[in-house]
């Protein structure tokens, strides 16, 4: 046995137990895939031909096979996706969840939200949503659905942790993660307004301290009107090329940093997605 088929072998093993699907020939067609991109490396259907086993002659044949399950609109991504994510974490009720929200833009014209699960020093994709969108910031109205998903998905999961950059920080997320009972490490823009015991608000820029100093601020308001409440960690951390301001609902520590670097693990899959777009081309 070729160590292409014996990993073959495994990958239909897993997915025949965690994913559902109408047709076996769809499944096999996967597991093959799966395995032609994890021996030859690439994103390319013509690197995948010398690692699969098939009674096809010609390369074309192969090809057009994998073309056809891309193209199929009864395929459904996250059915077959979804669940194996959430096997691989079955054992993690008793520690805390944490999920990285961002976005890439690919080829200047479209805009995909990833939300990841950050794990093994990395992140790995759990949702995503692609948009016809030039610009990386979107509306809460974008995400959210994605939110929503993923608030089902871990429903019974008691600690999970949200992780995001200063671009979706907005009241609108803020009274969603509240009602959601989730936690959150939310990065803010420099020029949002904070209010603390002075009179009058001012930016948060304002706050940041010298090169390796925090400060922790708990109970300001945020924004013009003062009414979203939070805990407030500000920091300038060696070696980030700019401040952290990052609000949160847990006591504002030194570990709120620690986590919200988490989020920086989204990197690479960032990445990824931009390599492997450049490989595959656009079309």
């Amino acid at each position: 046995m070729t160590p292409s088929t014996h990993l073959y072998g495994q990958l239909f093993d897993q997915l025949s137990q965690h994913s559902r699907v109408c047709d076996l020939r769809h499944l096999k067609a996967l597991a093959w895939m799966v395995s032609a991109l994890l021996h030859s490396g690439e994103l390319n259907l013509a690197a995948w031909e010398p690692y699969v086993v098939s009674r096809a002659t010609k390369a074309q044949s192969t090809e057009r096979r994998w073309q056809r399950f891309m193209d199929n609109c009864r395929i459904s991504v996250m059915a077959i996706y979804v669940p194996l994510v959430l096997a691989a974490l079955s054992g993690w009720k008793q520690q805390r969840l944490y999920l990285a929200l961002d976005t890439t833009v690919l080829w200047d014209r479209f805009c995909m939200i990833h939300l990841s699960v950050v794990c093994c020093g990395r992140a790995v994709p759990l949702l995503w949503r692609v948009l016809e969108h030039s610009s990386a910031t979107v509306a809460f109205e974008e995400y959210q659905p994605v939110l929503r998903r993923a608030r089902w998905l871990f429903r019974h999961h008691p600690d999970v942790m949200l992780l995001s950059d200063r671009g979706f920080a907005n009241q609108q997320l803020m009274k969603w993660l509240r009602q959601s009972h989730w936690h959150y490490g939310l990065r803010l823009p420099c020029d949002v307004l904070i209010h603390t015991t002075r009179r009058y608000p001012l930016m948060v820029g304002t706050l940041y301290p010298p090169l390796g100093e925090a400060r922790l601020y708990e109970n300001v308001g945020l924004w013009l009107d003062g009414e979203h409440h939070c805990n407030l960690v500000v920091a300038t951390v060696q070696g980030a090329k700019e401040s952290w301001a990052v609000v949160t609902d847990e006591p504002p520590t030194l570990q709120i940093l620690w986590q919200y670097a988490l989020r920086f693990r989204v990197e690479e899959l960032f990445l990824d997605s931009n390599t492997n777009s450049l490989k595959s081309g656009y079309r």
